[in-house]
């Protein structure tokens, strides 16, 4: 039996992100194995046949998918009550898995997508974007008074967002997002998530995390 759980992980990816700031939140430990994309380890595939990051292998058992890594981790230990939220939480995330995420890849990869127009989609992104302003402009979090795991599950993409063009963003007025997307990226938690580990590799010690 593994001692602890394994978290395969990619430190630029937004998915993989929000893994590890649920991981840090819960206070679980797991061991770290950071990877290349371009260059997959054999035993990464082995537990991730499609390639993708995050993946936590708890004994054999598989989560492949971000969302459902937040979950389980804050099942588990649930310290700043991130689990604590509404349904509007799960539709707000639903939405920026969905429309929001697809609208982003348009406009950063549009080289991608010869026969859309990144101007469009850019605007499609923009509208999500303005929703949470709105929301923003009232209280410090999505929800509240409180951060909420729809933060943290939405946040690293709207970072996305922002770099890519990072001047057309702050010129838009969306000043509660950016308030709120500053916060997080100066917070202690986002550095410690966001520290560099050297590509993973057969037989070395294990990278403990937090």
């Amino acid at each position: 039996m593994q001692s602890r759980p394994i978290l395969w992980t990619f430190r630029r990816c937004p998915y993989a992100m929000r893994a590890r700031l649920a991981i840090h939140s819960s206070s679980l430990q797991v061991e770290l194995r950071e990877i290349l994309l371009r260059a997959k380890p054999t035993e990464f595939l082995a537990t991730s046949p499609k390639g993708t990051v995050p993946v936590v292998d708890v004994d054999g058992r598989v989560i492949a998918e971000s969302r459902d890594i937040m979950l389980w981790a804050l099942a588990q230990n649930d310290p700043e009550n991130w689990l604590d939220m509404p349904q509007t939480g799960h539709d707000l995330i639903d939405t920026s898995d969905g429309p929001f995420k697809t609208a982003l890849d348009h406009t950063k990869y549009a080289v991608r997508y010869p026969d859309l127009d990144p101007i469009a989609e850019r605007a499609k992104a923009l509208d999500f974007l303005r929703d949470l302003d709105a929301r923003l402009t009232i209280t410090p979090f999505l929800l509240g008074p409180q951060r909420r795991m729809v933060d943290i599950a939405i946040l690293p993409f709207v970072r996305q967002f922002a770099n890519i063009d990072r001047a057309w963003f702050d010129a838009q007025g969306l000043d509660g997002v950016a308030r709120w997307l500053t916060a997080f990226t100066r917070s202690e938690r986002f550095v410690q998530v966001m520290q560099k580990y050297p590509p993973w590799q057969s037989g070395q010690d294990q990278v403990l995390f937090p």
